[in-house]
């Protein structure tokens, strides 16, 4: 069922004034998470509510992106010209700001169910609303909400060749399946509002993102207040990020499936793979040095060592900006089929992606075409590229061109003649090498997406996180087929600790404040234990700084945890993979011990031999010994000369001068973590010189004319900051 009476309309009042007319002021918005929120409809909607006690709003999302400003003086100094030169003319998302700010209107609750990391901590409001929910079950909690409107940014059609069509393009993820459920509430009784804001900086993605314009009640299309899209910046790969992505690609078999997480990981490894494709005798000194396969055997039966030559498959919730840097250099490259029969044929090699007649023998003998064809069977062919499109079949003969016909048997040595002289097509068709869920990213990311030529476009399919994240049937596609696509799976997540008893604390702490949320990483996760041949990847920093000290990341036992233990895989640090599927507890516990940081091995030891988890008489090797950050470096310097594992291997939208100044500044919040941190670091800033050596970036800061006694601290905090980084000791 679609919207009989699609409404078109320039201005975003209108578009409230339509919604409250179908559905009254008990409102409950859905909105995508991440770049697919229509903003100029949400902040009419929110203002609205503001202005009108009398509406009741509460919007479910999840991941509300807003500009950042930071928490300090000096941190807003900074962020402040970087705000406005990547957001300056982009609208804010107003309700998000307020909840940031605790300004909410009583008559105003959101719910999110996944939240940028740590940015709530602190807000009590958010913590009470947050929805726990797997993605996966994301829909069915929304709507037990009671969800009767959803707003979507949507890229037009008209620009594509597509008229009266439009693309969910970043967000079909949940889009896909909410939609019908509301047509469905609708048609028993229940008034609902569906809003579409077009928006032609959306990438076009057809397949499954493409629908009718019917679909929506309400569009909201002006090219006046048409904005660009909210980017994610390039955050800073370090080396011990780097080790890990390196350890990751060493995992990655030739010819299988990834899925991997956003943030500085992710780019990593995707970096590492593109150094083993394209560098390979680079990549395998650093393998050599580290000597991964002899420390590390899981490598050998799971991993690979040579450059991609059948490609990897992605299938990730989330499509990072990643996979398009893996489809540019070639690795990105092995189709799937929408046929489990057909891709079966393909993994077993029985079959290729070029047609020939051995070809048709192989699909008859596995029934899935007959002899004589018929018009199912032809359909079939031709839809897959196997057959020419121009060929018809007429009464039992196959049409294969103006002039020649021939029997539709296929043991009928002319008819076998002819169509592999003029019959057969050139490759297989209708191939995706990538299926998303939905994409956020720097500018640079969606800049490329639009100017994808369209056959590598044709070959993305944004989709229902539904079919993405889990094996059972779904409207794209059943459990077998699913399955035939996804050999040698590599799930790739993180988290922020990690247990000896093999339980990852993923999205909240103890006390249980959420972080983030658990998304679909529970998803993977089970879905790497029921492929065959697949693998859950849980990745982490072996150690963090809190509150001015080195803690590790890896700890004896945890009061919450987003993975159990019972789910528990391969592990890797910056100091290697710990593989522990099927092994006892004993050789879990010491295989994680072995990629800790060396600081905190002992202790984690002590502990489990007091649990009796480990023998008494245990000692730990010397090699294990050796896992700091110098050797993490070492490791990478193997690479030779040249910085082979730069900080922002695929680009950065902060200057020279930020960079350095975001160094200084990270360096000045880790000193002043404690109170004692915070003397020491004021008293030595009131005594700072300044030379007039950081007078371009005293001015970046704003802190060339200091006036108030806050101001001209500030200033010397800067300078301590830059003189710290070129004499640290």
């Amino acid at each position: 069922m679609t919207g009989q009476n699609t409404v078109y309309l320039k201005d975003a009042d209108a578009c409230v004034d339509q919604v409250i007319a179908r559905v009254g002021k008990e409102i409950t918005l859905g909105l995508p998470l991440g770049l697919g929120k229509p903003i100029r409809f949400a902040n009419a909607l929110y203002q609205r509510a503001k202005e009108d006690p009398e509406i009741r709003l509460h919007i479910v999302t999840a991941l509300s992106l807003l500009a950042p400003k930071g928490s300090s003086s000096l941190e807003r100094r900074f962020m402040e010209p970087f705000a406005k030169r990547l957001y300056g003319s982009i609208p804010e998302l107003v309700y998000a700001r307020d909840v940031v700010n605790n300004q909410l209107p009583d008559n105003v609750k959101v719910s999110e169910f996944f939240f940028k990391a740590g940015s709530y901590l602190k807000n009590a409001s958010q913590q009470r609303n947050y929805i726990c929910t797997n993605y996966t079950h994301a829909v069915r909690d929304l709507m037990a909400q009671g969800v009767n409107v959803v707003g979507q940014l949507m890229a037009p059609g008209e620009l594509h060749g597509e008229p009266g069509k439009m693309s969910f393009s970043c967000n079909p993820d949940l889009s896909l399946d909410i939609l019908p459920l509301l047509r469905q509430r609708e048609a028993e009784g229940m008034p609902v509002a569906m809003v579409a804001e077009q928006n032609p900086q959306l990438p076009w993605f057809g397949r499954d993102s493409m629908v009718d314009n019917n679909r929506f009640d309400v569009i909201l299309s002006s090219a006046e207040t048409d904005y660009p899209l909210f980017s994610a910046p390039q955050m800073a790969v370090s080396p011990a990020d780097h080790m890990i992505g390196f350890y990751a690609s060493c995992l990655l078999k030739d010819g299988g499936t990834l899925q991997v997480g956003i943030g500085s990981l992710g780019v990593a490894l995707v970096h590492s793979a593109i150094a083993r494709h394209k560098h390979n005798d680079i990549w395998k000194s650093v393998y050599q040095h580290a000597r991964v396969d002899e420390r590390f055997p899981v490598v050998r039966e799971y991993g690979g060592t040579e450059p991609f030559e059948a490609g990897l498959y992605g299938c990730s919730e989330m499509m990072v900006d990643g996979f398009l840097y893996l489809l540019q250099e070639g690795i990105l490259k092995r189709e799937v089929f929408e046929h489990e029969g057909l891709q079966r044929l393909i993994n077993e090699a029985r079959i290729s992606d070029k047609p020939s007649l051995e070809m048709l023998d192989v699909l008859r003998t596995e029934g899935l075409i007959d002899s004589p064809l018929r018009s199912r069977d032809l359909q079939w062919l031709i839809d897959h590229g196997i057959v020419r499109s121009s060929v018809e079949l007429k009464g039992g003969r196959l049409r294969l061109d103006n002039d020649t016909s021939v029997v539709a048997d296929l043991d009928n040595s002319d008819s076998r003649d002819r169509l592999q002289a003029i019959g057969l097509g050139e490759k297989l068709t209708g191939g995706v090498v990538m299926h998303g869920g939905f994409f956020v990213g720097p500018e640079k990311f969606y800049q490329e997406l639009r100017s994808l030529p369209k056959e590598q476009r044709e070959k993305i399919c944004m989709t229902s996180v539904n079919f993405i994240n889990h094996l059972y049937d779904h409207t794209y596609g059943d459990q077998k087929m699913k399955a035939a696509q996804r050999i040698h799976g590599r799930f790739i997540n993180t988290t922020m600790m990690y247990t000896l008893n093999g339980a990852a604390v993923s999205d909240g702490l103890a006390d249980a404040r959420v972080v983030s949320g658990v998304g679909g990483q529970y998803n993977f996760v089970a879905m790497a234990h029921e492929l065959p041949g697949a693998r859950s990847i849980i990745a982490l920093r072996a150690s963090r700084i809190s509150g001015g000290e080195a803690v590790s990341n890896i700890v004896f036992n945890y009061p919450h945890c987003t993975i159990p233990r019972h789910l528990r895989d391969i592990v890797i640090t910056e100091y290697g993979i710990a593989d522990l599927r099927g092994k006892s507890d004993e050789d879990v516990f010491l295989s994680l011990i072995q990629i800790a940081d060396s600081r905190f091995q002992e202790s984690l030891l002590k502990q489990a031999k007091k649990a009796g988890k480990v023998s008494s008489g245990f000692k730990l090797p010397k090699e294990w010994a050796n896992n700091t950050p110098k050797q993490v470096r070492d490791t990478l310097a193997a690479a030779g000369k040249g910085d082979w594992f730069p900080a922002f291997p695929f680009g950065r939208d902060f200057t020279d001068e930020e960079l350095k100044l975001g160094k200084a500044l990270k360096s000045l919040k880790a000193a002043t973590a404690t109170p004692r941190g915070k003397l020491s670091t004021l008293w030595r800033a009131v005594r700072v010189n300044d030379d007039g050596r950081y007078s371009t970036m005293i001015d970046r800061m704003g802190l060339s004319n200091p006036q108030s006694f806050r101001e001209k601290l500030d200033r010397k905090l800067v300078i301590l900051g830059l003189q710290q980084l070129e004499s640290p000791n």
